[in-house]
């Protein structure tokens, strides 16, 4: 099934691969591993495309990896992120429009607080040259969690939510959890003070009264908006003066049932968090917000991929819709998605059982060019594979999608060793 080579030094490694393909010709490519001494290395990836080199490709892994390619995808080298502040997971990697390509995670500062700050670091090349990051202001001993990023493409600030626990994992009635936000002003050099932006709460538990997965999008003239989960479901807030002020209270969207943390067979944990895109395309949808998430409306034994959208800036949202077309009742989770802003085409990827009755597990990636009215899907993973729920294995997938190159990056389990991969995509504008 496939022929690889890798070589390697350290935390410093490089990988050939050659006649690797997916259940319908895709080739999958294995990003390596990163020498670290954590158990569940090579989950929650994320990835970027650099818009102004599409061969430049940045990823990074659990716990401190950082992998990139400069052909594409086909090859990757990859090495361990180091910080000041400590490096210690949740990467959330992202090129602004000048090519430079940004690395959030959380924090393990041997002079502070664990997880007390989000850091922020910097590379002018995809090689990896980082400086040692900056940070919004700390709050106290708070843990500062899963946050995401979106950046204008016009004026390049830097928009960033994140969830604020009072005492991670209290199930103190007096401790909570609440949504955050910062911006920079000078493309991560600095940051402005953290305001809350949620009205409602929830516990620190980090289950599904916790209030989670906050992420930001943008719209044509600038505005904000965030989406996140918890108690009373999926939530909605928007700021129209660049964050100074927000709705006096967020607005419910849609109820999530079975809460975001879901209960998959064979998963440790498997989190349906919602992420919230935008379209920034010249095309006939710009503007439009797409909010993607999983839940079990349909049954505990059946999750779904679910879709709903906006067309005039959040006021008013259509009905959920399901991406995952199969009529089988199986589950579908962990979904991510993104939007290719050179066309509007909706990317979205997750794991898949249709074809199975135990806990074997496929790769799909599916793909709406109209909208989200339609969708495509197809196995995009080599073979399945059969998770263990003794092992962690994250809480989302990823993928990026520019000028026709989708790149989808996920990890897989085999015989409880988790490995990281991508697959090659290239359609035509």
């Amino acid at each position: 099934m496939k022929n690889v080579f890798i070589i390697g030094f350290a935390n410093f490694c490089l990988l050939f691969s050659t006649s690797i393909f997916g259940q319908l010709g895709y080739k999958n490519v294995q990003i390596p591993p990163v020498n670290a001494a954590y158990p569940f290395n090579e989950c929650e990836p994320s990835i970027a495309i650099n818009p102004l080199n599409n061969d430049e490709i940045a990823a990074g892994s659990v716990l401190k990896g950082y992998h990139y390619s400069l052909d594409g995808g086909l090859t990757w080298a990859s090495k361990k992120m180091s910080s000041t502040y400590g490096v210690y997971g949740d990467p959330v990697l992202q090129f602004d429009q000048l090519g430079r390509l940004y690395y959030f995670h959380l924090s393990d500062y041997p002079k502070g607080v664990h997880l007390d700050r989000i850091v922020c670091q910097t590379s002018e090349t995809v090689k990896g040259k980082f400086n040692q990051g900056t940070f919004p202001a700390r709050n106290g001993e708070k843990v500062q969690d899963k946050h995401w990023v979106v950046i204008d493409p016009k004026t390049h600030v830097v928009y960033m939510t994140w969830t604020q626990f009072d005492a991670y994992d209290s199930a103190d009635p007096k401790d909570s959890s609440i949504i955050v936000f910062s911006k920079s002003l000078d493309r991560g050099k600095s940051w402005t003070k953290p305001i809350r932006i949620s009205k409602f709460g929830g516990d620190c538990l980090d289950g599904d009264n916790t209030v989670e997965g906050a992420v930001p999008a943008l719209g044509p003239n600038g505005e904000i908006y965030v989406t996140w989960t918890g108690p009373k479901g999926l939530m909605f807030q928007k700021s129209l003066d660049g964050g100074l002020t927000w709705l006096e209270e967020e607005k419910h969207l849609s109820n999530q049932v079975g809460g975001w943390d879901l209960t998959i067979p064979g998963f440790f944990r498997a989190n349906g968090l919602p992420f919230l895109m935008s379209d920034m395309s010249s095309g006939p949808n710009q503007g439009t917000l797409y909010l993607n998430w999983c839940d079990q409306r349909n049954g505990s034994e059946n999750t779904d991929v679910w879709l709903m959208k906006s067309t005039d800036g959040g006021n008013s949202w259509s009905e959920p819709s399901r991406v995952n077309q199969d009529q089988t009742k199986t589950h579908q989770f962990l979904t991510t998605m993104c939007i290719d802003q050179s066309t509007g085409d909706l990317h979205f990827v997750y794991y898949d059982r249709r074809n199975h009755t135990g806990k074997a597990t496929d790769v799909v990636w599916a793909t709406s060019s109209d909208a989200g009215l339609t969708f495509q899907e197809e196995i995009i993973s080599e073979r399945p594979f059969t998770p263990s729920n003794k092992v962690f294995f994250g809480d989302y997938l990823g993928i990026t999608a520019v000028n026709g190159r989708i790149r989808p990056i996920w990890p897989r389990m085999d015989e409880g060793k988790i490995t990281l991969w991508t697959a090659i995509i290239d359609t035509e504008n």
